[in-house]
């Protein structure tokens, strides 16, 4: 809305084509969508689309909404054809193959990126699940410290990076497995941890449940857990608790 009557002011846009955006404000309706133009007034932050369990096409009439109307584009959960899709007419578009994240780029910042926050995880494995995270945070501009393969088969790792550590804003800490690392993270340092359990792991870790169970019993004050694999809510979570300072 903002920048819309800023192109008005600035003669950029003329009267009625500002009332033709208009008109699909607060959202706009695809039947088998309803896409919130007004997200970002209230959150501070577009609409994210989630890519799985949608057709290509559903993605792709989602996503050209969003960006006729000027918003950033997120799609978590994208796969290559969706990129190679959307790219045909918006060549701009940036595809995370690890995090499976398609975005626009971030805008030039304002003023200096928040944070920073540290990614940690566990595992090589636990790499794709902490790089969702990490993409969301650069598009909300933050800055993000990454500390792969410190988990608790070697405690001497994660001692590595205490001093990182210790300088973020928070920390999202990205396990399978166990997931013992969030609890041993908090115990280090005084900064909000956020656990992401991973469905890495073998049979009796059940997908990511034996991890998520343990983040939530975790003794050590001041962890927030968020559901299996989800990169996306731990980045935008932590983004969040930067932004709020």
């Amino acid at each position: 809305m903002t920048r819309l009557l800023g192109q008005v002011r600035r003669r950029q846009l003329s009267v009625p084509s500002a009332l033709r955006h208009l008109h699909d404000l607060p959202f706009a309706d695809l039947t088998y969508a309803k896409v919130d133009h007004h997200r970002e007034l209230r959150r501070g932050f577009p609409e994210v689309v989630y890519g799985a369990g949608k057709t290509l096409g559903q993605i792709v009439a989602i996503a050209e909404r969003l960006l006729a109307a000027g918003q950033p584009l997120v799609v978590t959960k994208a796969t290559p054809a969706v990129y190679a899709r959307l790219r045909r007419a918006h060549p701009e578009l940036r595809y995370d193959a690890r995090g499976r994240l398609l975005t626009t780029p971030p805008p030039r910042p304002r003023r200096r990126p928040a944070g920073p926050v540290a990614v940690v995880t566990a595992g090589t494995g636990d790499i794709p699940v902490a790089a969702e995270a990490e993409t969301i945070l650069r598009v909300m501009g933050v800055r993000v410290v990454p500390c792969y393969d410190v988990g608790v088969a070697g405690l001497h790792r994660v001692m590595r990076h205490l001093p990182a550590l210790r300088r973020a804003r928070a920390v999202i800490v990205v396990a399978g497995m166990e997931g013992a690392l969030a609890s041993v993270v908090s115990g280090l340092v005084a900064r909000p941890v956020i656990a992401v359990p991973t469905s890495v792991g073998y049979g009796a870790a059940f997908q990511g449940l034996a991890p998520l169970l343990t983040m939530l019993n975790s003794c050590s004050p001041g962890v927030a857990v968020v559901n299996i694999d989800n990169g996306f809510g731990a980045g935008y979570f932590a983004a969040l608790l930067c932004h709020s300072h």
